[in-house]
């Protein structure tokens, strides 16, 4: 098969992940990088089956695909690529892992640690929303694209890091915060079809959610004001919201995650340099 270069350096993430990671002999092409929180793009020929960690893999008619890698993604990967009419192919891929910022805090009121009891039901019926909406499975190729930063300013938390709170391991951060104040236009990072759009949830406040297809999920979190609605199309690049400090936010600020299904991928690593401030 033709195994052109399928990534140009016009997208985004295309030029900070343009190592080729394909085999002579093979019948597919990856580009990207094995690291934790790292997203890989795949072609291969259209009609090819792909497995990866034995969870069978969305291929478009082109032949493009992606694989996320966790955060905590084990140290070994299985991808199995099956051509069309052809025999099934294994690959083992060693992941390298990361080092993250771990905070450890102790001799903190109870309140500070865990949510109050009645604060349980809401908790879970917001997670319920966001796996739903995190699990879909569309034909869309945004994501091929490329990812744009949804606004500009200071970078106040990072991917991966974790507290400890009075020795219980609270969950990691999974996206990239930019301080900016209340009210700030925050725009789609990548085009897409809005998958969630709730005003006010317990942890993280006005919560939207864009679906990139294939997977591929935008979060933008701790919003004061949404200015579109689940189902709608946006455009990368559009205004979407307006940032704000809702939730259990300690100041104002977005923040941004990208996941693959149940994977948390960085999102800093597909929007690139944040450009000058304007």
């Amino acid at each position: 098969m033709d195994l052109t270069p399928f990534l140009l350096c016009a997208g985004l993430w295309s030029c900070a992940t343009a190592a080729l990671d394909a085999t002579p002999g093979t019948t597919f092409e990856l580009r990207g990088h094995w690291i934790q929180g790292h997203l890989i793009f795949g072609r291969a020929a259209p009609g090819t089956a792909v497995v990866f960690n034995g969870q069978a893999v969305r291929v478009s008619p082109r032949g493009q695909f992606i694989l996320g890698l966790d955060r905590d993604e084990p140290p070994k990967v299985e991808l199995r690529i099956t051509p069309p009419g052809g025999v099934e192919q294994r690959h083992e891929y060693g992941v390298r892992a990361r080092e993250y910022d771990i905070q450890r805090l102790d001799g903190l009121p109870d309140a500070q640690v865990n949510p109050p009891p009645e604060a349980q039901a809401r908790i879970a019926q917001d997670y319920e929303q966001v796996r739903t909406a995190r699990m879909r499975d569309t034909e869309r190729d945004d994501f091929a694209r490329g990812f744009a930063w949804p606004l500009t300013g200071r970078i106040s938390g990072v991917y991966g890091s974790q507290r400890i709170l009075n020795g219980q391991p609270k969950q990691p951060h999974y996206g990239v915060d930019v301080a900016v104040p209340v009210g700030t236009p925050v725009r789609a990072p990548a085009s897409g079809v809005v998958s969630l759009a709730v005003a006010d949830m317990y942890y993280t406040g006005g919560t939207l959610m864009i679906d990139h297809g294939h997977g591929l999920t935008s979060t933008l979190m701790h919003l004061n004001k949404l200015l579109v609605k689940q189902g709608d199309e946006v455009k990368q690049g559009q205004v979407v919201a307006e940032s704000g400090m809702t939730g259990r936010a300690t100041g104002p600020h977005l923040d941004w995650r990208v996941s693959w299904f149940e994977s948390r991928v960085d999102a800093q690593l597909l929007a690139g340099p944040m450009p000058p401030n304007k």
